[in-house]
């Protein structure tokens, strides 16, 4: 009975203890996740770019530490079924050399994702194209990236293939308006058309961060005079910042009676 006994506790012992090394990672990680959380959080005295930053570089210390955490309760849960975990981390330096040959590509992924967040070529939140998939970063890994279209499509990219890249969300855009006006318009009238709807429109602009400006005839096509407008907005906020100014373009010239030419068909019944 003693020894029946004994190999019962044995046995729930070794199902007792990995469960109960696991909850304790689970609960490690979660309470440091939380830390690095808040901590992040705090700093409100930041630039956009520089929360974008500090941001990252959490999600990518959550991952790290989620790594370690995992790596020393397997080693717990070995020496637990009777491992010895001193051998082998003495053979790590046998086995790195193995693994690192097995896995050239997580390494290459490693290295390149602390490149990415060292030299800040691109953020979470950052607007960036590479081999013609645009969209929004919205996770940096210390393996992969995700990138988000307008669409909702998601691709996911190892980081050490994260090059030729194009970040549309260091420098400010530049929102670009043509107007096509019918060449019977007088200029001066289309000039103080145009300068008196800036003078609103540069109140109603939200991701404008300059007055906006006329830069003149642009182009004499064969059936208009094409007058460009343009004002330079926040990283990527070019599109919408074009369709509001064409919106009001349209009410300020039907008020003033300015014609914008368009195609017309006309139909002769033969008789």
């Amino acid at each position: 009975m003693y020894f029946t006994a004994f190999n019962i506790k044995i046995n729930i012992s070794l199902i007792l203890l990995p469960i109960i090394y696991i909850i304790i990672g689970i609960t490690i990680f979660k309470l440091l996740k939380n830390l690095i959380i808040k901590t992040i959080n705090k700093r409100n005295n930041l630039k956009v770019t520089q929360k974008q930053r500090v941001q990252t570089l959490g999600y990518l210390i959550v991952n790290i530490v989620k790594y370690i955490i995992v790596i020393f309760v397997t080693l717990g849960i070995l020496s637990v079924y009777g491992f010895n975990v001193k051998s082998i981390l003495a053979g790590l330096g046998i086995g790195t050399a193995i693994i690192g040959l097995a896995f050239q590509d997580l390494a290459k992924d490693i290295i390149a994702g602390f490149s990415i967040i060292t030299e800040g070529e691109y953020e979470i939140g950052d607007t960036i194209e590479i081999d013609g998939f645009m969209g929004e970063v919205v996770f940096i890994g210390l393996r992969t990236t995700r990138i988000r279209n307008f669409k909702g499509a998601t691709k996911i990219i190892a980081n050490h293939y994260m090059d030729n890249i194009i970040n549309y969300s260091d420098n400010n855009s530049l929102a670009v308006v043509d107007v096509s006006i019918a060449y019977e318009e007088k200029e001066e009238k289309i000039e103080e058309t145009f300068y008196k709807l800036f003078e609103d429109l540069n109140k109603k602009l939200e991701y404008a961060t300059k007055d906006i400006e006329l830069w003149g005839v642009n182009e004499l096509s064969d059936s208009s005079v094409v007058y460009r407008v343009a004002v330079e907005t926040k990283p990527m906020k070019h599109i919408i910042t074009e369709r509001q100014i064409k919106k009001e373009i349209k009410k300020a010239f039907d008020k003033a009676n300015i014609k914008i030419p368009y195609n017309q068909i006309e139909v002769h019944n033969g008789k």
